[in-house]
Order: structure tokens, then C-alpha cells, then sequence
């Protein structure tokens, strides 16, 4: 709860921010004058900025159970399940959070948390995971899910982003007043080609822009969650040797709704900028060095 108030209260912030400087600099004027009200503007970036990345996290857990395949085996008799379910249930109370659900789904080596509330969160490991890991490194990566989930991690990327898109709608539209009116001389009521040609361009380029701020700040987040595997387990070796295991292992794809809760990915050349993870490398080094 404390989470989504932050996120209800950085995104009022973010509209205030952004209106008082535009009033400090006259945009505010400019703009009503030339047929666009802010008012209506920042609206339009909220509702664009956060209400995607809003529906998208509310959806996630259906979402990541309908993409993946994932079958929740909270209540499964099956002895392998239970150990999984165990296993789950007993870093959620070390991690002191609400017992979330449990799923397994068909795949290569993998696993994701998600969910809108970090009380009501699902972890899921692939098979492909179980098949290639022996249990101590496949406790470390559960551990390293239920770090996410009790960090928030959820809703903390969703902010992130709901903040960076609000920034991209805004400015592009500023912008692109700004050029049709001023450097065109578009003096007709209304705007002209400049306006959409230089929006669209500009929700292009600072869009790359925050897609990498967000993918950092997920890297960050990585090695806060392996940091929070070896603390929920005692020892940080599981977690290293978990981590060197998947360096050698081909990480299945997720969906990108929760490719940043993965356990792996595989970044490399200028596409790392884009990365949801830190390369396997660094994070056992930042681990032995923690």
C-alpha cells in the first residue's frame, strides 16, 4: 500500500513539477495562445504516461500466467511442487510478505516474479530451470524472486517508467508546438506538419532515451535482488553458483511484461544500453564483493 501511494504521489509531483515550470518559462502562455491548453496537455501525459504502465501492472499476473503457460501448484500433491511451495513459503516469511502464488511452466532455463502488490505476488520457475540446476541453486534463485517481490520491484519499475513516459508525451508535444509555431511560423489556427512530424520523431528518440534509464535502473535492481538471495539463505555461494550455472546456460525468453523480474538474460555489445540484466560476470562479482 505504502508503494502505490508512492506511485499515486510522484506521478501528482510530476504534474506539479511540470507545470509550474512551464509557467515559470511562459510555455504556459505561449501554448493557450496557440490553441493548446497545459492543463489538458498534462492530462493527456498522465493518462499516457502512467495509465498504460497502471492497466499493465494490475494485469500482470494473468498476463504472465496466459504468455507463459504457468500452471500454479500451490496445492499440488506432487513432491517436487511441494518442495517449490516450501521453499517459497519459507523465504516469504523470512522476507516478511504474504504468501505468493506458485507456478511452474514449460521452458528453458528461467524464472519471474510479478504482480501488482507484493502481498499477492506470483513466482514461477520453468522446468527447464529444475532440469539444469541442483536444489540449493534452485532455492537461490527462488530467493532471488521473492527479493524482488519484497523490494517491490514491481512497482518500482512501473513508476519509473509511468514517470519517464509522462516526461516523453509532454515534452515531445512542447517541442512540437514549439517548432511549428515558432521556428515554421505556422500562424493558422491550430498546428500544422511540423508539429506532428517533429512529435512523432521526438516520442521516438526520448523514448530510446527512458528504455535505457529504465533498463538501468533494472540492473540495479539485480543486483540488489542477489544481494537479498544470499541474505534469505544465509550463504551467498548458492546464489553465485546459481548465477555461474546460468552463464553457461541458454535463458529462455519471457514476455516483456516480466522480462525485467527474470532471473537471466544475456546482454551484449551496444544492446546491453538496453538490458534488463547486468551481464552474468558482473553480478558474481558484485556479490563476492558485497
Amino acid at each position: 500500500m505504502k508503494r502505490i501511494l508512492l506511485f499515486v504521489l510522484t506521478n501528482l509531483a510530476v504534474m506539479l513539477v511540470l507545470g509550474i515550470a512551464a509557467n515559470l518559462l511562459g510555455v504556459n502562455r505561449f501554448l493557450t495562445a496557440n490553441g493548446l491548453n497545459l492543463g489538458s496537455l498534462l492530462g493527456f501525459a498522465l493518462v499516457m504516461g502512467f495509465g498504460g504502465a497502471f492497466v499493465s501492472l494490475l494485469m500482470s499476473k494473468p498476463i504472465a500466467k496466459w504468455s507463459t503457460g504457468a500452471v500454479v501448484i500451490n496445492d499440488s500433491p506432487d513432491p517436487t511442487h511441494r518442495w517449490i511451495v516450501g521453499a517459497v513459503e519459507r523465504f516469504a516469511r523470512t522476507a516478511g510478505v504474504s504468501m505468493p502464488e506458485v507456478a511452474l511452466y514449460e521452458g528453458e532455463p528461467n524464472a519471474f516474479a510479478t504482480g501488482a502488490f507484493k502481498n499477492s505476488a506470483l513466482v514461477a520457475v520453468s522446468t527447464g530451470l529444475l532440469q539444469s540446476m541442483n536444489r540449493e541453486e534452485v532455492e537461490a534463485v527462488i530467493g532471488h524472486e521473492i527479493a524482488h517481490v519484497a523490494n517491490g520491484d514491481m512497482v518500482t519499475m512501473t513508476l519509473i517508467q509511468g514517470v519517464l513516459n509522462t516526461f516523453v508525451v509532454f515534452l515531445s508535444r512542447v517541442i512540437g508546438y514549439f517548432v511549428d509555431k515558432v521556428l515554421l511560423r505556422n500562424e493558422r489556427d491550430g498546428v500544422g506538419i511540423g508539429y506532428y512530424v517533429t512529435t512523432i520523431v521526438l516520442d521516438l528518440v526520448l523514448g530510446v532515451l527512458a528504455a535505457v534509464i529504465v533498463a538501468w535502473f533494472s540492473r540495479q535492481r539485480e543486483y540488489r535482488a542477489d544481494l537479498g538471495s544470499a541474505q534469505l539463505l544465509g550463504d551467498k555461494r548458492p546464489m553465485i553458483n546459481a548465477l555461474a550455472r546460468l552463464g553457461g546456460l541458454d535463458p529462455g525468453e519471457l514476455p516483456q511484461s516480466v522480462k525485467a523480474m527474470g532471473i537471466s538474460g544475456r546482454p551484449s555489445g551496444v544492446m546491453a544500453l538496453f538490458s534488463s540484466h547486468p551481464p552474468i560476470e558482473d553480478r558474481i562479482r558484485a556479490l563476492q564483493q558485497a
